[in-house]
């Protein structure tokens, strides 16, 4: 075969590195990287990699049998960036840098701006075409764009937490193996988030990583969908697919830590490229991975690229961030003697702070419309709060204090709820601090923590009767929303990362009235405004009765902007019927049942019920107006006013 190569013809310019090296080259990944291209009558394919104290580089690979000396690259300065022009090359051939270290060390590294990988366990990087990627999804993406200023929190917002490879799995194949590909999770997944009424997936492992156990949380591949289920096209079919359904996307996206397999990023070039040099800022000792250079404008230009390409090349409609508190803390999960402090003695890390602001408004300020979420698991103030009044400028954040109350609030023997009251209601004191989604994801489904349904206390209905609870108190709470596959049906195994949800448990009953509860759920949320729009505001909230510990009830009332169509929420957190049970209400007005789990569709008694209830001038939790309901055991009802 014959070869052209030709690097006065080289893709990257001067102005390129000035602006790369200056950590604002917001396209550098369609410099960098492995780009087909046509160099005067030679097809080929442009190669550039970053590695400033390499000794040597060479690309070897499929289309040159993995030949150590035939291509050596040309070394552009002052960024130390590699580039080679190599012509019949292919898409689908697959490459490594072969880089040879100043101690005379040989390394073989994958492509750090990959668009595509060889399917593990190999780890050599493919080349592929991202710039002729199929899209028909104008309508969703003009509407996305629309969104202006705070629009984007007056909109619904429940998610379905997926981990593609555990999903579905086709039968009869190995534990890593029978992936639905992206083009059937397109079909698939479309039909399941529509029929029950979710409004985003946010999807898990999508970025291109080597260890199945890691979940996708340990990445190699910063800029390549992963090819555990189909190619980067596929990948672009099924975001392409779920927007014409009007569904979101969100992705997982790490930008913490990675790990220190040979071919990936740990010490690129020979020496600590990407991540801090000092062992006390570059490694988590807890996690065994490295953390990257924050201070480094090449590696912050290499993240916020990566966060660009999802977004704009993939139409990915928001990033949840992954472990932000790691990144905010120099002394994250480290004992004294294994971090350094900053240069005002402090235990923050001023580098991630300042890469969060850069990070939040360039790919929000692109993008209007698109979101940035934060996994910040403390109280580091101002998360969602502006840049230029000191914030970090995400969207939202998990709210992760919320979570753990009520997780523990559930998981109590009813009996002793009474004295645990204030766990349900504390996440209220501080609901407008911050902008929150209230999550119950794959995390609180794993290592031992059981279940959501085994979670719950009881024996047999009562567990189902204490979730449906559960869920419909979540779901009414000021917030947006987060379930994690495999919780709307009451799975009772611990997620698994090797096998399929345990579909087959819709066939028991107790399951399917289960998953039918929180589909109404579901269905209430998207019709009603006033479940969503003034999630972050105070007028959008207002308690009934937050102190009936003793009967364990909770009792409020969610508002909308226009005044009409509120929802007011009773809900029953012990196994006692109370059959004289009263609510007080804002207003003299009739009030319309839209939900009670006592209905024999999600497994109650189906007792006959009236439609509408008139209040009537009778006193009750401190209102003048007030109603009866016969409140059954763990029951619930939403009435709209």
């Amino acid at each position: 075969m014959v070869f052209k190569e030709e690097n006065t013809m080289g893709n990257i310019s001067e102005y390129d590195m000035y602006l790369f090296g200056a950590g604002v080259h917001y396209d550098m990944y369609m410099k960098l990287g492995a780009h087909p291209c046509k160099k005067g009558r030679w097809q080929g394919v442009n190669f550039a990699v970053w590695a400033p104290n390499a000794k040597r580089v060479w690309v070897i690979g499929s289309f040159n049998d993995w030949n150590e000396t035939s291509h050596e690259m040309k070394r552009l300065e002052p960024n130390g960036i590699y580039e080679l022009f190599i012509s019949n090359v292919k898409i689908g051939d697959m490459y490594k840098y072969l880089i040879e270290t100043q101690d005379g060390r040989k390394l073989y590294k994958a492509d750090p701006y990959a668009n595509y990988a060889e399917l593990r366990p190999g780890t050599a990087s493919k080349v592929a075409d991202i710039s002729k990627l199929k899209w028909s999804d104008e309508k969703w993406m003009e509407a996305r764009a629309a969104h202006k200023d705070d629009e984007v929190y007056r909109q619904p917002m429940s998610i379905y937490e997926v981990h593609p490879g555990s999903w579905k799995r086709h039968a009869g194949y190995e534990e890593d193996t029978g992936f639905y590909t992206y083009r059937e999770l397109a079909v698939e997944l479309t039909k399941y988030v529509k029929e029950m009424g979710y409004t985003h997936v946010e999807m898990m492992g999508i970025s291109e990583y080597p260890f199945d156990g890691s979940w996708g949380y340990q990445v190699t591949g910063y800029f390549a969908p992963t090819s555990r289920y189909g190619t980067p096209e596929d990948f672009a079919y099924m975001i392409n697919y779920l927007h014409r359904h009007k569904i979101g996307v969100i992705l997982d996206w790490v930008p913490a830590h990675f790990p220190r397999d040979a071919h990936g990023l740990a010490e690129f070039d020979g020496t600590c490229l990407y991540e801090y040099a000092d062992p006390r800022k570059g490694e988590h000792p807890d996690w065994g991975t490295k953390i990257f250079d924050y201070g480094k404008t090449e590696v912050k230009n290499f993240l916020l690229n990566s966060a660009l390409l999802w977004v704009e090349k993939y139409h990915i409609d928001g990033l949840r961030v992954d472990a932000v508190a790691s990144m905010l803390y120099l002394d994250y999960g480290k004992e004294a003697g294994q971090w350094v402090p900053n240069q005002y003695g402090e235990n923050k890390n001023l580098e991630a702070i300042e890469f969060f602001r850069h990070l939040n408004t360039l790919v929000c300020g692109r993008n209007p419309g698109a979101v940035m979420i934060a996994e910040e698991s403390t109280a580091w103030p101002m998360v969602t709060g502006k840049a230029e009044d000191g914030g970090l400028d995400f969207t939202y954040k998990w709210n992760m204090g919320w979570m753990h109350d009520f997780l523990d609030y559930m998981k109590l023997d009813p009996y002793f709820r009474k004295d645990n009251h204030n766990k349900m209601t504390f996440a209220m004191s501080y609901n407008y601090s911050e902008k929150y989604i209230l999550v119950l994801s794959h995390d609180e489904v794993v290592h031992l923590k059981c279940s959501m349904l085994n979670k719950m206390p009881g024996l047999g209905i009562d567990k189902y009767r204490n979730l449906m609870a559960g869920y419909a108190f979540m779901m009414g709470h000021p917030g947006k929303k987060l379930l994690f596959m495999g919780q709307d049906f009451g799975q009772l195994r611990e997620w698994s990362e090797k096998r399929e949800l345990d579909w087959e448990l819709l066939n028991d009953e107790n399951h399917s009235h289960l998953q039918a509860f929180v589909k109404e759920l579901l269905t209430i949320y998207k019709k009603y405004p006033a479940m969503y729009e003034l999630d972050d505001q105070p007028d959008g909230f207002e308690w009934i009765n937050p102190n009936d510990g003793y009967r364990s009830i909770f009792s409020f009332v969610r508002h909308g902007k226009s005044g009409r169509n509120n929802l007011l929420f009773v809900c029953n957190f012990t196994p006692m019927a109370r059959p004289d049970y009263r609510v007080g209400v804002p207003k003299k007005k009739k009030y319309t049942l839209l939900l009670n789990s006592d209905d024999a569709k999600f497994g109650g008694e189906g007792t006959e019920r009236p439609t509408v209830y008139q209040s009537e001038k009778s006193e009750c939790d401190g209102r003048p107006y007030s109603f009866a309901y016969e409140l059954p055991p763990y029951g619930v009802a939403i009435f709209k006013f």
